[in-house]
């Protein structure tokens, strides 16, 4: 048993750290987001951990307009995209937009799609992070039906409005994997 452990330990050391490091190397992410209607793919690249995540992709199947674009907690999607948890927000905060001061990291506001129900999808962004312990590689990257107020609703939606943005249903979802570097 000892010969085994210790030849076990051998082989850990050898395929771990290639692991590891092929994660740490990586400077891509991806989302396929699918919904019943809405479908998607989203990148999401990182040039280093200094540098904004730039947000790039498409998404099919929207009504005309604005939706809201999320970072949720989990990358579950064992009921739908209600599995994907809340926005992501490690540090505590409230609602808000993209150029906020006070934001959750996973708002990054709306995308707008055309009369042809295409959000074309460009996002720099400074809070999401492909590196460290507040990566969104794991979580869920969520389009919704409705537009984002941004933190700014008032009367009976100003209390959702810190939480959600009031953005409504979600149309799409799907989980930040991480991707072959670029």
């Amino acid at each position: 048993i000892i010969m085994f452990l210790n030849l076990l330990s051998q082989v850990s050391s050898a395929i771990f750290p290639q692991v590891e490091a092929a994660q740490k190397m990586s400077n891509r992410a991806v989302a396929v987001l699918r919904g019943d209607v809405v479908s998607g793919t989203i990148w999401i690249t990182q040039k280093s951990e200094s540098e904004p995540a730039v947000i790039e992709g498409e998404i099919k199947g929207l009504s005309p307009g604005l939706h809201g674009f999320h970072v949720h907690q989990y990358g579950d999607s064992t009921n739908g995209c209600l599995s994907a948890g809340p926005h992501f927000n490690p540090f505590g905060k409230t609602h808000g937009g993209p150029n906020s001061e006070v934001r959750h990291v996973g708002d990054l506001g709306n995308v707008e799609a055309g009369a042809d129900g295409v959000a074309k999808v460009h996002i720099t962004d400074k809070l999401i992070t492909l590196y460290g312990q507040n990566t969104v590689i794991g979580r869920s990257m969520v389009v919704h039906a409705g537009e984002d107020d941004l933190g700014t609703g008032v009367g009976d939606k100003a209390e959702e409005s810190k939480k959600t943005g009031n953005a409504g249903a979600r149309a799409a979802c799907g989980v930040i994997a991480l991707a072959a570097p670029q």
